[in-house]
């Protein structure tokens, strides 16, 4: 896929964010499983092996949505997108992390999330 400009995605961040939202509760169904499987784990009204399995599977389908969409997923605790994207003629990665009420961050891609910086004035939203 391509490059994406500031406002396409933002649009696709909001286009994402039910998916990005649905990924956030299968994960803690899938960790309070994995957690209730382990020996001597808690006990969970969630259910058993095939719930996890299940939950795994929804987990993968949810990440492929939103890979498919152009943007990358790096992370899944906390989740973090990056949108491929140009700043001053560089390339940069217009980074949204769990919790980051919109998409106002970047980085360059070599030293990753440590490099993360607010995007200059004229490309925040109004």
């Amino acid at each position: 896929m391509g490059l994406f400009t500031t406002a396409q995605a933002r649009a696709e961040l909001d286009r994402l964010r039910p998916v990005l939202d649905r990924i956030v509760a299968v994960r803690a169904d899938a960790a309070e499983l994995a957690a209730a499987l382990r020996p001597g784990g808690p006990p969970t009204a969630l259910g058993g092996v095939p719930e996890w399995k299940a939950a795994q599977a929804r987990l993968d389908e949810l990440m492929t949505l939103v890979q498919q969409t152009g943007a990358e997923l790096r992370g899944l605790a906390p989740l973090l997108v990056d949108f491929p994207a140009e700043l001053d003629g560089s390339p940069v990665l217009l980074c949204w992390l769990e919790g980051d009420p919109e998409l106002s961050w970047y980085h360059r891609p070599d030293p990753g999330f440590a490099g993360r910086r607010r995007l200059p004035d004229d490309n925040r939203p109004v």
